[in-house]
């Protein structure tokens, strides 16, 4: 374990919380007090600690993350299991809010080829984000729902196109899973570098 430790960067005691509380699959048992770790531990470490440090994820929800990336259903499906994972805001509305909100986005998902539902991970989250901005009469910002929808189709596009030819399931889950908690943080900070220059340039005199 201590070449583990050395190999990943993580303390020793980190690397033993993250075996009991399941995280970490359990080395090859070589003596009673030894076992031995590979390279998938190192790799499901760095995974580990890039969503609780990076993506600031509870112990508890990266467990059905890892969990999700550990079984053997298709890409697709383990991925839904990721996102609802992952997908922890859940605004409360009212039954005609709902109703507005999800024709919207029902719309928007068949123009798009998406598959939306109310059983789709992250409809709460569209759904209670939607009416609070509504209900904080943002209507400019419901306006430009369309733009933001193609730019989701693109970055998408940019998230599949980190994979290389060839890799296993897991892999593709994984990255998936690290794109969409790494992805939204990197996409946040290039966001507001954007912003500032836009209003820089768009209301800065001379």
């Amino acid at each position: 374990m201590a070449e583990l430790s050395a190999e990943s960067g993580i303390p020793v005691a980190t690397i033993k919380y993250y075996l009991r509380e399941g995280l970490l699959p359990a080395g090859e048992r070589t003596s009673p007090n030894q076992a031995r770790y590979g390279e998938e531990h190192v790799r499901r470490l760095k995974l580990i600690r890039a969503l609780v440090e990076v993506g600031g994820l509870s112990v508890a929800t990266v467990r059905e993350v890892v969990a999700a990336v550990d079984s053997d259903r298709a890409a697709y499906n383990v991925l839904g299991v990721a996102q609802r994972a992952l997908t922890g805001f859940k605004a409360e509305v009212s039954a005609d809010d709902r109703e507005w909100a999800m024709g919207l986005l029902t719309s928007l998902a068949k123009e798009h080829g998406w598959k939306f539902g109310p059983d789709t991970p992250v409809a709460d989250l569209l759904v209670g984000t939607l009416c609070t901005i509504r209900a904080l009469g943002h209507q400019a910002l419901l306006d430009q729902l369309g733009r933001y929808a193609e730019i989701a189709d693109r970055i998408a596009e940019a998230d599949l196109d980190t994979l290389e030819a060839g890799v296993s399931m897991d892999r593709i889950v994984e990255a998936a899973v690290v794109g969409t908690v790494l992805g939204d943080r990197l996409f946040e900070g290039l966001r507001r570098l954007a912003q500032a220059a836009e209003t820089a340039r768009r209301y800065t005199e001379g």
